[in-house]
């Protein structure tokens, strides 16, 4: 990820004023001054830390990270890669695997887990414009999410879902009455 992927990210994330040209100071500003904010800013700069070779700045961006998951309860691994609006609704339970490619526009809820079953060289892929609902899990070993696709809440997902579509699970549950 370069400097001016950055700025774009944090633009459109943290800023929202796509109109003005982008500055530190008001980024800054805005993360401290809207909570909301501030889990996005900071993830972005540790991901480019990360991203970056030098192991002074890797191992900054791990102990960023490893603080804002003490403090938000959210996950997102270190060498993600999310194009630029990313959105989250509530910071609470997300967990997404650094094995995923994931498009602009990408909105996740809480309690989201994003990740393989096992740590191999499996990747999942979501296209752009992807809403996730709240309570939703994708696990497998390799998938591919299409464009401008919706994830109900409490979804349960584990193979491809085409481009231009909405996707739920429906619980099968039973209730009996008391014997």
């Amino acid at each position: 990820m370069s400097v001016d992927e950055l700025k774009q990210c944090l633009h459109r994330e943290v800023i929202g004023q796509e109109n003005r040209p982008f500055s530190w100071r008001k980024a800054i500003h805005t993360a401290y001054k809207k909570p909301k904010k501030r889990y996005v800013f900071w993830w972005r700069l540790a991901n480019f830390l990360y991203l970056s070779n030098s192991r002074y700045r890797q191992k900054l961006a791990k102990r960023i990270n490893r603080n804002l998951f003490f403090k938000y309860n959210t996950e997102i691994e270190l060498g993600t890669q999310i194009g630029a609006g990313l959105t989250i609704g509530h910071q609470a339970g997300i967990v997404i695997s650094r094995r995923c490619t994931i498009g602009e526009n990408f909105t996740v809820r809480q309690n989201t887990t994003i990740g393989l079953k096992s740590d191999n060289s499996n990747t999942i892929t979501i296209g752009n414009n992807v809403n996730i609902g709240a309570n939703s899990c994708i696990i497998s070993e390799h998938i591919v999410i299409g464009d401008n696709v919706t994830i109900g809440a409490g979804a349960f997902v584990n193979h491809d879902i085409p481009a231009n579509s909405t996707y739920h699970s429906v619980n099968q549950f039973s209730i009996r009455p008391k014997e």
